[in-house]
């Protein structure tokens, strides 16, 4: 393995077992190049890097940036709604990159959260190896659970790259997906409202 050393461990950047960059460079040569080629000798490693970033909702609970709320609200009682978050993933099935924009709206109770913390549970979940379906619900129950609101709904519209750049090659092809929690799914007038709001 000594040919494939190239650039320093103890350059300040994450380490990378072995094993990892053995396994990167196993797909290298089974798509059909040479890992030893001069420009994919670091690959490896900043294969290896880039998806512990990509990945890096795996080490913390989304949850937590809800755990600061405030309840002086004075009075407010209407729809807080964050629309047009861009976020990325990618799907569990081939790793293939998901982009797209998500709107997030809840109802409030007692308690509010600050609006960039919405995009921040957003962005914990899709740093994992995820499918959109899933993404959404994720999203809009852990707003449920630790708001504890009057309702919550979470609409995503992504493009797959599992579709864009293999198998059926379709560009262009959005997919939406939606969860409803509370008045937003048991009241036709609250849902319709907050979808409206959305742009939907």
């Amino acid at each position: 393995m000594a040919d494939y050393e190239h650039e320093p461990e103890d350059d300040g950047k994450l380490p990378v077992p072995q094993d990892v960059q053995d396994a990167v460079r196993t797909i290298i040569r089974w798509s059909g190049d040479d890992p030893k080629r001069e420009g994919l000798l670091d690959t490896p490693k900043r294969v290896a890097r880039a998806w512990r970033e990509y990945c890096q909702g795996y080490a913390e609970d989304p949850a937590v940036h809800l755990s600061r709320v405030f309840h002086e609200v004075g009075g407010y009682d209407e729809v807080v709604l964050l629309k047009d978050i861009p976020f990325q993933s990618h799907c569990e099935h081939h790793m293939a990159p998901i982009t797209g924009k998500a709107a997030i709206a809840y109802l409030p109770d007692q308690k509010v959260v600050g609006i960039s913390k919405l995009a921040r549970v957003l962005h914990g979940f899709a740093s994992r190896l995820q499918i959109q379906e899933r993404l959404t619900a994720e999203v809009a129950q852990c707003i449920w659970d630790h708001l504890e609101p009057q309702g919550v709904a979470v609409v995503i519209e992504a493009q797959h790259g599992c579709m864009t750049g293999r198998g059926v090659r379709t560009h262009g092809v959005g997919m939406t997906t939606s969860r409803l929690h509370g008045c937003f799914l048991e009241d036709h007038r609250s849902r319709k409202e907050v979808l409206s709001l959305m742009g939907y």
